[in-house]
């Protein structure tokens, strides 16, 4: 079938002649779209802030904050697939609406929770009841989580609705870029609200922010959409076909697989609470810059991403940045001065960025629009699910070979796994150009062109 129309808000040249990085800003509607990312992502930033730094402050363990990430991550693995086809079914932006309703009332829970049952008994000068507040947060995570299921796949789809193809790589760039200020500015403000003004008024900004994020989304109008094959057939049908598509072709698994495994064991985000508490010892605003840091860097990066023509070599340059990214935690995990510690990360940060600009730039051209919520549902789990076992992981790492040695295992595992990644998918490492040579029929997607 060939690709649906754009809606009249999308209108922009199929075939550019010439580059110009600010095209998908030129699109209405996209524009919209990035701005409900970049305030989504501003919430769930602060609220991750403050989740884990309040977890700490009650528990003290890095087992609890490695299991709210296990919290998040079960809903989110479990309903994956089923959101995928969900995704390609009804109509995305709904889907996308109702997950920000979702999110919403979950952050407004935790702030109603944290008023009740910590703040309001420690004014009275009593204790706050450690075990059930940890049952409450986890229970608000399990639920942010399925949302956050439902709503990456319908969101990645709909962005690619937005846009003429020729400007996919273009608009990955800017999408990523915007969610990268966000994940700049948030951990920073969630660090300096909860030092501020505590955990219940934190929360309650991030739930404003989803709100926010809610009403940009509103502001989009439905794009056309031509039927699909996934609407006529049963669930288990659909989703067979998705998974087919995704694991016929070895570059995009090779490329999903090593970033699992990367982000996996080379990830410290979930711990760094315990950096910035214990070994740096620089508090909660400490930690919102360490959170921040990596986001500083990717933010530099998409910003070149953007602005310059399409990366040669492309395959090389993912598997270097995934190297290299492993090799920053490690020299993250050995310093013990502040700011060396926030450069490394934003070192990191400027690495992973390249990572995530190669898969999300992969995704959008391989893939037909029709089948692009399954493929996204499988590249969630495989990707999206990393971050939140990757935060289960560290924190089982964390106690049982200490702090510090958890994080350069974790390096060194990244390293390894990205030279097997090279010698075992050669065609990821002669993957020249992510940029299709012409528009692509949405019934016979063409893989991108490899160096030969």
């Amino acid at each position: 079938m060939s690709q649906p129309s754009l809606p009249s808000s999308a209108a922009a040249p199929s075939s550019p002649t010439a580059h110009d990085p600010y095209a998908p800003l030129r699109i209405p509607a996209f524009r919209w779209f990035v701005a409900s990312i970049w305030a989504m992502a501003m919430g769930a930033q602060i609220q991750g802030v403050v989740v884990a730094w309040q977890m700490y402050a009650l528990t003290h363990d890095p087992l609890a904050l490695g299991m709210v990430g296990l919290a998040e991550a079960a809903p989110f693995i479990g309903f994956a697939l089923f959101a995928g086809h969900v995704a390609d079914v009804l109509d995305r932006r709904r889907v996308a609406l109702t997950a920000l309703v979702v999110l919403f009332v979950c952050a407004a829970a935790l702030s109603v929770a944290s008023f009740t049952f910590i703040e309001k008994p420690a004014r009275a000068g009593g204790a706050a009841p450690t075990a059930g507040v940890r049952f409450i947060i986890y229970g608000v995570i399990v639920v942010c989580g399925a949302a956050r299921s439902f709503l990456l796949p319908a969101r990645n789809a709909l962005g690619a609705d937005l846009v003429p193809r020729p400007l996919f790589p273009r608009a990955v760039a800017w999408r990523t870029g915007i969610w990268q200020v966000a994940a700049v500015s948030g951990p920073a403000l969630g660090g300096v609200f909860y030092g501020w003004l505590g955990p219940t008024a934190s929360y309650a900004i991030a739930a404003a922010l989803m709100a926010t994020s809610l009403g940009t989304v509103a502001l989009i109008g439905a794009p056309p959409r031509a039927p699909t094959a996934a609407r006529r057939e049963p669930l288990i049908t659909s989703v067979r076909q998705g998974l087919a598509f995704l694991f016929s072709r070895p570059i995009f698994l090779g490329a999903m697989t090593l970033d699992l495994l990367a982000v996996l064991f080379g990830g410290a985000v979930a711990i760094l609470p315990i950096f910035a508490n214990d070994i740096l010892h620089v508090g909660p605003r400490g930690l919102g810059a360490l959170r921040g840091a990596p986001a500083i860097g990717a933010v530099l990066m998409s910003g070149w991403l953007a602005l310059r023509p399409p990366l040669r070599r492309a395959g090389r340059t993912f598997l270097g940045a995934v190297g290299v990214f492993g090799l920053f935690m490690i020299a993250f995990a050995l310093s013990r001065w502040f700011w060396l510690s926030i450069a490394l990360l934003a070192a990191s940060g400027a690495a992973d960025m390249l990572s995530v600009y190669f898969r999300g730039t992969l995704l959008q051209v391989m893939v037909p629009s029709g089948m692009l919520g399954r493929v996204s549902a499988v590249n969630q789990i495989f990707i999206g699910s990393s971050n939140e076992i990757g935060a289960f992981e560290s924190g089982v790492a964390a106690r049982l070979l200490g702090t510090v040695p958890s994080v350069v295992f974790g390096g060194v595992v990244t390293v390894v796994v990205t030279a097997v990644t090279g010698w075992r998918v050669p065609q990821l490492a002669r993957l020249d150009r992510l940029e299709p040579p012409e528009p692509i029929d949405d019934a016979a997607p063409r893989a991108p062109v490899g160096r030969r």
